[in-house]
């Protein structure tokens, strides 16, 4: 019997958008999964070499940090305040690091170690002007139709 699959469309490379595909794959080939990641339009520049992750508290009301013993949003006003998404951004790398999560970096040097392909979107490669050169080491390039491959092929699809 053939082992199960899961594909992962990965479309946004903020700070908090990036956890769920690279926990998803880790967990996912843990158990024995065969996971390709697709990467493409914001989610490619997760593979850069050099990441520079940041989130932004516009727009997302479910964003509460905990503080001062309770959890606070941040009013959609407040985002217009120049340095407001570097301190956001900042305030939820400490919270991670605090509480033990793995960083981006950690996950991603994971998911390689355990043998996810990444495919790395020719299209958007093209259009944002990156080479491989400027990515990790083990992405392939791909396009739509070496993605639709793999997704009629998986068990699980994921569009995150």
């Amino acid at each position: 019997m053939a082992s199960k699959s899961m594909s992962i469309i990965v479309t946004k490379g903020s700070l908090d958008w990036a956890y769920p595909p690279f926990i998803l794959s880790t967990t996912a080939a843990a158990m024995g999964l065969d996971v390709t990641m697709f990467f493409t339009f914001y989610g490619l520049p997760l593979l850069l070499k050099n990441l520079d992750l940041k989130l932004s508290p516009l727009g997302n009301p479910a964003m509460k940090m905990p503080m001062a013993g309770m959890h606070m949003g941040m009013p959609n006003i407040a985002s217009m305040i120049p340095g407001v998404d570097a301190a956001a951004s900042k305030m939820m790398s400490n919270l991670m690091k605090k509480k033990g999560v793995a960083s981006i970096e950690e996950l991603r040097t994971a998911a390689v170690d355990s043998g996810v392909r990444m495919i790395a979107c020719q299209m958007t490669m093209d259009l944002f002007e990156y080479t491989l050169k400027d990515m990790i080491e083990g992405p392939e390039l791909g396009g739509a139709a070496t993605y639709i491959e793999v997704a009629t092929k998986s068990d699980i699809n994921l569009f995150i």
